[in-house]
């Protein structure tokens, strides 16, 4: 994500979320209970932006001598996220660490911490 030239990168399986404030009602239709929404429980926002996945090992590299480095090394590959920017997402509230970037208040949550995602259908692969 850039906003005034500068990039926020979002690392891991972690998820930058715009969160919606004190509407029982989200902006997408669905509606909290009382109960979790009072609790701040659940609560939900407008994904921004996703880190590329958690990391999988290279099990070639671990062989019987998982000390000896190889010569030839492959580019990382990420296990994908479930979530994409753009969408809506209903998540724990205590797995949320808020942040400030550039003026504007957001979340960061490990996608463990979804409950649900809402994308629109033309969004849908």
């Amino acid at each position: 994500m850039r906003i005034n030239n500068k990039r926020l990168i979002v690392v891991g399986d972690r998820v930058l979320v715009k969160a919606e404030e004190g509407e029982e009602r989200t902006s997408v239709g669905l509606i909290l209970p009382a109960g979790a929404a009072d609790s701040q429980a659940v609560q939900g926002g407008r994904i921004v932006a996703t880190g590329p996945g958690l990391p999988m090992p290279d099990l070639a590299e671990h062989g019987d001598e998982p000390w000896r480095m190889g010569t030839t090394r492959r580019e990382t590959r990420f296990i994908p996220m479930q979530a994409r920017a753009g969408d809506y997402a209903l998540f724990f509230r205590k797995a949320a660490v808020e942040m400030s970037f550039e003026g504007e208040k957001y979340l960061v949550i490990p996608q463990s911490a979804i409950l649900a995602l809402v994308r629109h259908a033309e969004d849908d692969d």
